[in-house]
């Protein structure tokens, strides 16, 4: 028995070992959802650093929208000195967090519809007033009022209602962000602005026609009688 202990503590003391070493590899790891995650956001600001601005405006606005917290985007701004410096605009985003797929078309309906009004370099505030709604002035100095895609949506409305309220289709926009083309820019030299991608919903089906009627069968001759034999 005293021999077979410290040999029963030995094993003992190397499964501890194997067990924590385990442990400690697994708590290394990368977490996939994260990197995911990373991967997901880190596209969609490369596909909106032009709109935002700068890279790190189009990090904030997706980060922003994602997770439903405040969004800082920073514009550059020349004084009259002429010295340039930034200033800041935050905002709450409208609605709570959202998927990357609807951060896609929040931004991609935004753009567009800034695109539409002349507006393809877009300072904070504008952004925000597509975003959230608001009343934006024109190059030509007029103002006009947008509803917000956010606050659309944070009343209820799908994403399809939205892109109809904004006058756009839906599947053009969202295809166009894949290419980094406004749905306004698409629609450009088109009369009465039709929607290039109209050819491209399916063709209802032509109804078919009605089967004749089967002619009705004529009636059989009633047969004659019964003709007694002669002499009968």
């Amino acid at each position: 028995m005293s021999v077979q202990r410290p040999v029963l503590s030995l094993l003992c003391a190397s499964l501890l070992a194997v067990f924590a070493g385990t442990q400690a590899w697994a708590s290394d790891a990368p977490d996939a959802s994260t990197a995911t995650r990373s991967t997901a956001a880190d596209k969609l600001a490369t596909t909106y650093a032009a709109f935002a601005g700068s890279d790190s405006n189009a990090e904030a606005l997706v980060n922003g929208l994602r997770d439903g917290a405040s969004v800082t985007l920073d514009t550059s701004v020349t004084n009259p000195d002429g010295t340039t410096g930034t200033t800041a605009t935050t905002f709450q985003p409208a609605t709570g967090n959202l998927g990357y797929g609807e951060v896609n078309i929040s931004l991609a309906l935004a753009k567009d519809e800034l695109a539409k009004l002349g507006i393809t370099d877009p300072t904070a505030a504008q952004i925000e007033a597509a975003l959230n709604g608001g009343t934006i002035t024109l190059a030509d100095g007029g103002t006009t009022t947008l509803p917000g895609v956010l606050t659309l949506r944070a009343d209820g409305q799908g994403w399809g209602q939205i892109a109809k309220t904004l006058g756009v289709s839906l599947g053009a926009v969202v295809s166009a962000s894949h290419t980094d083309k406004s749905q306004a820019g698409a629609d450009h030299g088109k009369p009465d602005g039709v929607d290039r991608v109209a050819n491209a919903d399916r063709p209802e089906h032509p109804a078919r026609p009605d089967r004749p009627e089967r002619p009705e069968r004529p009636q059989r001759p009633d047969r004659p009688d019964h003709v007694g034999r002669p002499g009968g």
